[in-house]
């Protein structure tokens, strides 16, 4: 043991990967906690939504949305969240689940949401690609230039 501040230094090297090894598996839970919102897998979004009445926002752009969106999802792309933050005053304590494509958007917008305050944020974990692959129903809506093309066709 009396060896053990000299093997440090000498081993700097190790011992910074070791620091960064433990870090990554005893620091990810810290992580999770500190970010804000949580993860749910899309049994459980589908259990909130059922259950709790859960709200569902969209942040992917329009152009994804012919893939399809879940039922009543409210849709605003990510970079219009932080403008439209006051639309949804009255969520902030009742649980809103946020899905984008695979996870990765909905992950920045649900941490924007917890520092507005919203004590129930939830990123279904796997996005829209989860959704379909659970074999979850999707509601297909028509895009706004599909909407106008229909319009001028009549």
């Amino acid at each position: 043991m009396e060896k053990l501040p000299e093997f440090l230094v000498n081993h700097w090297d190790l011992t910074i990967a070791l620091v960064v090894i433990l870090a990554m598996m005893f620091g990810g839970g810290l992580f999770r906690r500190w970010r804000g919102y949580k993860e749910a897998d899309t049994a459980d979004a589908v259990l909130m939504m059922s259950h709790q009445a859960a709200t569902v926002i969209d942040v992917r752009e329009e152009s994804e949305l012919k893939e399809g969106t879940i039922l009543n999802a409210i849709h605003i792309p990510l970079g219009q969240l932080g403008g439209r933050l006051d639309e949804f005053a009255d969520l902030h304590d009742k649980p809103v689940l946020v899905v984008c494509r695979s996870g990765n958007r909905s992950g920045s917008a649900c941490a924007r949401l917890a520092k507005a305050g919203f004590t129930a944020v939830y990123n279904i974990k796997g996005g829209m690609l989860a959704w379909q692959n659970a074999g979850l129903p999707i509601h297909k809506n028509e895009s706004r230039s599909e909407k106008r093309r229909k319009n001028r066709k009549r």
